[in-house]
């Protein structure tokens, strides 16, 4: 069941494969379906539970209140995340995808990985019998796999402040470069949120996953102009 749910997974996980392999082949990634936040109303899915809103990005900040998470996107980045999200619907147990920022333009080709951060937030109950983020990793896995990475760490107990992700680790050889990604999960308030780290070295892994936080917002310190779109 879980896997028959696992199509716009699929759909995202080819676009930032795609977005951050060393060259281009000028194909355009699939739109994905979201979940709005309707100015002036709370929305909520046919189970009642809220529809989650899809954050702002105020000075190069990513800032989504209704999981309490923030994300500073490296400066330079390009900001691609409505490019992602497509056409909006109203189904609640469609993908919503939060903030999808790279190194350069998806479609420049270059001679480098291009990195990446995606995060993204489904419906739990799309998939039936799923208990634990670590469940999610069944099929995250498998297709990650199936794109040609190779499993460098299995599913661990991540802390990101007090918050407890489940974090794997993948890499894939691009002829002379290496790629790396990194997964983390979350089960928060009925939704799967997922964040995705590509890089070129584990380094540069680790410092992208840094800027991820959760809590309350602090104002942010006058830096450089925000991300490109």
């Amino acid at each position: 069941m879980i896997r028959m749910a696992f199509c716009v997974l699929r759909k995202c996980c080819f676009f930032v494969t795609l977005s951050a392999a060393i060259t281009v082949s000028g194909q355009q990634s699939k739109n994905l379906p979201t979940s709005p936040a309707r100015p002036g109303s709370k929305p909520t899915s046919s189970t009642g539970a809220p529809l989650p809103d899809a954050g702002t990005i105020t000075e190069g900040r990513y800032h989504n209140p209704f999981w309490g998470f923030r994300y500073k996107i490296p400066y330079g980045w390009v900001e691609r995340t409505k490019e992602m999200q497509g056409d909006r619907g109203d189904e609640p147990g469609k993908s919503l995808v939060l903030l999808a920022a790279f190194e350069r333009p998806p479609e420049a080709a270059g001679d480098t990985v291009n990195s990446a951060v995606v995060i993204a937030a489904e419906s739990a109950s799309s998939y039936p019998g799923l208990k634990t983020a670590a469940d999610y990793f069944g099929p995250l896995t498998e297709l990650t796999t199936g794109k040609g990475f190779q499993v460098v760490n299995a599913p661990y107990q991540f802390p990101v402040g007090t918050n407890q992700l489940v974090r794997s680790d993948f890499s894939k050889t691009l002829g002379s470069l290496t790629m790396q990604q990194a997964s983390l999960v979350l089960l928060q308030k009925g939704y799967i949120l997922s964040f995705t780290f590509i890089g070129g070295s584990e380094d540069e892994v680790e410092e992208l996953i840094e800027n991820l936080s959760f809590g309350p917002s602090k104002k942010p310190k006058a830096e450089g102009p925000s991300p490109r779109h």
